[in-house]
């Protein structure tokens, strides 16, 4: 049977009535969803409980109070300087593969060798230099202080290595830059199981060391020897929009990572003296704070020096001009890298050096066989079974601990880093992998909100995808890319074309040079050399080729230097005024070059008069100007367009002048014409007004709009009364306003006079008197840094310090060890003295370094403000210790204010006792030095307390004593003092740029006592009196305890010596015989014994049955009683089941009513 269902009637909206009128009303207003059901029921939103209410709110001030930064101002410069990015990891860990691929990921162009800093512009207002950190804890401690922001690889198929951990706490003291890291080796797992558990661990073990939720980057392979382009490319934004907070050493100093450098020492005093110092220009971004001329530097690793003179140079990878677009195009995104080779003009301070094949580099690389396996048994210097032999496997004790492995890939030892808890964590159930990659996008997804401070704000964000942990957002399909953003991919596929074209000619013109890896055998030296030499015999005879067309070209030449078209039509050239003025004349022969003036006006400087010919024309012929002559203003452009019969017609029309005496104005008749026209055009303009009346209607309506969002987002967001933070916020913004507005319309010549080099400025800094190996050993692997030093920073003297022993190193540090710290922009070696402070304020030397805890270190070092912080390693040559810093701590003070102390302990002996008083000899020496511890307190051994009184005569440094007790002539009396210990002033800085160019890793100052004794294979002489010896001692017999009779009446009783005989012994009648059996009575001893024993036996073996007997009655017992009750369960059952029917049915019939006979 078919049911016609009814269709229900749909909601209709109200609209009209009072009811739609209150939402329109709402809608306009604006008011806030949850409002409404406040008003309506306002107990469901009452205070349920006045405790959890403030627990809430005081947890919502600590969230709220934790974001709060102390607020500094803002110093950045109008164009920052680049932003200094080290990439750091162990070896072949693939650091310069992530340059090269960001490298060409930022500005399409590929780098060869990656050599010394690598400057590109990123974006729109930024700027990255890439700096690669080798394993040399040297480049470790000086790169740390100037990063900004930190790569760190890690190969995940390895796991963490020494390398990470020492370069985490490196940062940890000087200063915590942005801290990023990048997994690589991910393809070598072949279990996904696997790869998610590594994952994980290796992701929580980075938060532990950096902070929880710090950025983890995977990239999972390499295609074509490159990192997948999307995993780059992720990488890319997050570095281009991240924020970085100003870190303290940095803000106070101004410095400069060099990216170039040229030996200006004149090459005669050179050849005379190969050894001389040298005058060396060095090239870089200022960064930090304004530097001042002619102040003091210290380059790490060479030592200090006083600058001869410093200027800015025009900037050579400058930002692109203010344009409103998205991307940069291909001849903004520039790349400089000069130690590379890699950079299109150099500019000098008199001249400018320019770079043939332009910016891009099409370099070939070296053609070497594609397989590791090959490659490493190439560039192998030494036997395998010679390396096995010299590995070793050493444990620590400690929380982290090293083991060293043999890698047979890359042929080299590798620290790898355990943790103790690892184990543990490896048990972990793997089930919520997939919940785990969820939370990390969430986690991970925080930093994205940070980006550039730009118009394109939204549009920066919907382009940065929450980069998580999972793959599965890298691995896109093609159509997923092209749906999400059109705009980018057309820009990018220009990008690419244009790319690939370059590369396909360049490698059509054959001019790729091959680069040497430094890993090439003698054969490939051969092989270049010989083409070398095939190259030069064919240069040799070419340059007879083309003579016809290389003079055409020289004719070219000439007739475009000559010729100003302005010149040549007008007869006479716009002179540039302030050129002429401002040269000056040394001598009527050179003149000043002032290259920054010309800076000024370089963009201007174009001059559009100027004509490059492009085929041979000769100007100077008549015929050849008419040619041109009406092309220009002057000149007769048409028949009926003459240019001196229109200037007639113009004075014509437009003769009006204004009589300045009368004041009276006489208008020609364009001007009466003018009039009537303007009288027309006011109806057409007051139409066009009505039209636009209503755009500004609909314009307000939009602007009102606005208004009232922002006030909600501001009620909201602000708490109406503003706060100490706020108004601190404010104050800071002012004072940055004011920086910026003070010298912003001044010339920076200068500005440069009055606030010295502003940081983004590229600057020349000329250095002389350095030492020659500086530039013999230079090596552009190892970076360079000019840190600029205060007014007292040049100045050494004592430091006061606290220091802590590192919990991974090994070793405790001993007092008078040299150390080599890390203070500052310095590192250099000095001796420390290790103290603590007693509760009374004394400062005790200590012998070594305590375990656990905080302990005072006084140095003789170069003066740094107080609360730097500082690092100590033992030796900054190789890597032979497991965790290389030894040690981490601040400067506290810089003064000699603490007396270091050291307990003396004086022994003497009594040579007379009267009683209480002793004289006592053997402590001092003469009586000037007994007179200077009149009053002192001795004490002997065994406890006894005393006090020096006067010197005698003789002995010689023998005096009295008196004492609580009467000494014994074998007591010693020992006289605790406290002996002032002097700091050793050594101050040697590392020089570690000056080593040859293999050895700036083995850089070793002063040895340790130990180091010196192993070395030179002394052993230490024991101090006799410090070995242990048998102790003899006689036998002493103590006289008896005699009491006087008046104190014996005195005691009491129980105290009273007792004057009761000792007991005897038992006599002989007393004690009972010893009975002695007879052979027969034996027997039947015997017998008894044996018979009792069996009986025992017996009974024992009865109970044991009866007891098991009666357990088994128990059992069935209760088997019986179980059974019991079950019927019993069941009959009741029954019976309950029947009385319940019988109930029922008379319930029943009770309900029908009486029987119709009644």
């Amino acid at each position: 049977m078919v049911v016609n269902e009814k269709e229900q009637k749909r909601h209709q909206q109200k609209h009209s009535g009072p009811k739609a009128e209150r939402k329109k009303s709402r809608k306009q207003l604006g008011t806030p969803a949850g409002d409404d059901e406040r008003k309506r029921n306002p107990k469901a939103f009452a205070v349920q409980s006045a405790v959890r209410m403030a627990k809430t709110f005081h947890r919502a001030q600590d969230l709220k109070a934790k974001k709060h930064h102390i607020p500094l101002v803002d110093r950045t410069p109008l164009e920052p300087p680049p932003i200094v990015v080290v990439v750091v990891g162990p070896p072949k860990v693939g650091k310069s593969t992530l340059i090269r691929c960001l490298i060409k990921n930022f500005t399409r162009q590929k780098l060869g060798d990656i050599c010394g800093p690598v400057t590109i512009v990123s974006g729109k207002k930024r700027r990255l230099t890439f700096i690669e950190c080798s394993n040399d804890i040297n480049t470790m401690i000086d790169l740390a202080k100037v990063a900004d922001l930190v790569l760190m690889l890690i190969d995940a198929s390895f796991g963490f290595e020494m390398e990470t951990f020492e370069f985490l706490n490196i940062c940890q003291v000087h200063g915590f830059p942005r801290i990023m890291g990048v997994l690589t080796h991910l393809d070598s797992f072949r279990n996904n199981k696997a790869l998610r558990k590594t994952k994980k661990r290796l992701k929580h073990r980075f938060w532990t060391e950096v902070y929880q939720g710090a950025k983890l980057f995977y990239l999972s392979g390499m295609v074509y020897g490159e990192y997948q382009t999307q995993e780059v490319k992720n990488l890319g934004r997050f570095i281009s929009v991240m924020k970085f907070r100003p870190l303290v050493w940095q803000q106070s100093h101004p410095y400069v990572v060099a990216d170039r450098m040229e030996d200006l020492t004149d090459p005669e005093m050179v050849r005379v003296d190969p050894k001389c110092d040298r005058t060396v220009s060095l090239y870089g971004y200022l960064r930090g704070t304004y530097l001042k001329n002619k102040g003091q530097v210290h380059i790490p690793g060479v030592g200090d020096f006083a600058v001869a003179d410093i200027s800015f140079l025009p900037d050579p990878c400058a930002l692109p001009e203010a344009q409103k677009k998205r991307a940069l195009n291909e001849k903004e995104r520039l790349l400089y890298a000069p130690m590379a080779g890699v950079g299109g003009v150099v500019y000098d301070k008199d001249a400018v050096y320019i770079d043939l094949p332009g910016g891009h580099v099409n370099q070939e690389q070296e053609v070497r066989p594609t397989t590791e396996l090959v490659q490493s048994l190439i560039s192998t210097h030494t036997t395998l079974d010679a390396k096995m032999a010299a590995s070793k496997v050493s444990l620590l004790t400690s929380g982290l601990q090293e083991s060293r492995v043999w890698d047979p890939e890359t042929q080299r030892e590798r620290r790898k880093a355990v943790f103790t808890e690892e184990e543990d964590d490896d048990d972990d159930d793997d089930s919520d992998g997939s919940s785990e990659e969820e939370g990390d996008e969430e986690g991970e997804s925080e930093e994205e909100d940070e980006e550039d401070e730009g118009g394109n704000k939204r549009e920066e964000e919907e382009t940065v995808p929450a980069f998580a942990d999972s793959e599965d957002e890298l691995e896109m399909s093609e159509e997923e890319e092209e749906g999400k953003g059109e705009q980018e991919s057309e820009g990018e596929e220009s990008d690419s074309e244009g790319e690939e074209d370059e590369e396909d000619s360049a490698v059509e013109k054959g001019d790729l040079k091959p680069i040497d890896s430094g890993h090439c055998s003698e054969e490939e030296d051969l092989c270049y050399e010989s083409a070398g030499n095939i190259l030069s015999i064919q240069w040799s005879l070419r340059w007879k080729e083309d003579l016809q067309q290389k003079a055409s070209e020289a004719f070219l030449r000439q007739q475009r230097a000559a010729p100003n078209l302005r010149k040549l039509v007008y007869g006479t050239v716009a002179e540039d005024d302030d050129g002429e003025e401002d040269e000056e004349e040394l001598g009527g022969l050179f003149r000043v070059s002032r290259p920054e003036k010309g800076k000024k006006h370089r963009a201007d400087g174009v001059d559009c008069s100027r004509f490059d010919p492009d085929a041979a024309r000769n100007w100077d012929l008549e015929e050849m100007l008419d040619s041109i002559r009406d092309c220009f203003v002057t000149g007769k452009w048409e028949d009926d367009q003459d240019a001196a019969t229109l200037l007639k017609e113009d004075e014509e029309l437009y003769g009006d002048f204004e009589d300045l005496e009368t004041g009276e104005v006489h208008k020609g008749k364009a001007a009466k014409q003018k009039d009537q026209a303007e009288e027309e055009s006011d109806e057409e303009e007051e139409e066009e007004k009505l039209m636009k009346v209503d755009d500004e209607t609909q314009k307000n309506k939009r602007l009102e709009k606005k208004r009232r969002l922002k006030e909600r987002f501001d009620t909201e967001y602000d708490d109406g009364d503003a706060t100490y933070f706020d108004d601190l916020k404010e104050e800071m913004q002012k004072q940055a306003e004011l920086n910026r507005a003070e010298f912003e319309d001044v010339d920076d010549e200068t500005r440069v006079q009055y606030e010295g080099f502003r940081p983004g400025m590229y600057v020349r800094l000329e250095i002389p008197s350095l030492p020659c190996e500086f530039v013999t050993n230079f090596d552009p692997h190892y970076p360079i840094i000019l840190g600029a030093l205060g007014a007292s920073e040049g100045n050494v003297g004592y430091l006061q310090m606290r220091l802590k022993k590192h919990r991974w190193h090994n070793r405790i540090l001993k007092t008078r060890d040299p150390l080599i710290l890390s203070l500052g922009w310095r590192r250099f070696q000095t001796i420390p003295l290790y103290h603590i402070e007693d509760h009374n304020g004394r400062h005790r030397l200590l012998k070594y370094t305590p375990q656990h805890m905080h302990c005072g270190a006084t140095i003789w070092g170069p003066i740094t403000p107080q609360g730097t912080g500082f690092l100590a390693v033992q030796s900054v040559a190789g890597t032979k210790t497991s965790f290389r810093i030894a040690a981490t701590g601040v400067v506290l003070d810089l003064d000699k204010s603490v007396t270091i102390v050291k307990k003396l302990k004086l022994i003497g002996y009594p040579y007379k006792i009267y009683k209480n008083t002793s004289f006592i000899k053997g402590m001092f020496n003469t009586v000037l030095e007994v007179a200077k511890f009149e009053g002192a307190s001795i004490r002997t051994v065994s406890g006894v307390r005393g006090q020096i009184k006067k010197a005698l005569s003789t002995p010689a440094g023998a005096y009295r004593a008196t004492f609580e007790d009467r000494l014994l002539m074998s007591d010693i009396v020992f006289l605790r003092s406290w002996y002032p210990v002097s700091v050793p002033q050594l101050y040697n800085p590392v020089t570690s740029l000056l080593m040859p160019a293999g050895q700036k890793d083995s850089w070793s100052g002063m040895r340790t006592v130990g180091q010196l004794k192993h070395d030179l294979g002394v052993r230490n002489k024991p101090n006799t009196d410090s070995l242990y010896k048998p102790v003899v001692r006689a036998q002493r017999h103590f006289n008896k305890l005699h009491i006087p009779r008046q104190l014996q009446k005195a005691l009491p009783f129980k105290s009273k010596p007792k004057q009761d005989q000792p007991k005897g012994k038992t006599p002989k009648d007393l004690q009972r015989p010893a009975v002695i059996r007879e052979p027969h009575e034996r027997k039947v001893a015997a017998l008894l014994n044996a018979l009792s024993t069996v009986h025992n036996y017996k009974t024992k073996k009865a109970h044991t049955a009866q007891h098991a007997k009666h357990k088994g009655f128990l059992r069935q017992r209760d088997k019986a009683e179980e059974d019991k009750l079950k019927r019993q369960k069941e009959a009741k059952k029954k019976l309950y089941r029947m009385m319940g029917q019988k109930e029922k049915k008379s319930q029943r019939s009770s309900l029908k009513g009486a029987p119709l006979d009644d």
